[in-house]
């Protein structure tokens, strides 16, 4: 499954950014790349939770992150 992460800059200069196919997944960072490790750290502790929760996974399956 592929991930998008959308990255806004905010009036105070810090970085908002959020996974649009992870409600409740965003983060705060002073720079762009601080904001996407951020982001993706917390998108991977929700996938692990739905994976122990015993949400089915696929063989074959792959997490990809792409931000613009």
């Amino acid at each position: 499954m592929e991930y998008t992460i959308e990255i806004e800059r905010e009036d105070d200069g810090r970085y908002l950014a959020e996974v649009l196919e992870l409600p409740g997944v965003m983060a705060y960072g002073l720079t762009r790349e601080e904001v996407v490790k951020k982001t993706i750290q917390l998108a991977l502790r929700v996938i692990a939770d739905q994976v122990e929760e015993a949400v089915t996974v696929q063989s074959g399956y792959s997490l990809n992150f792409a931000y613009a």
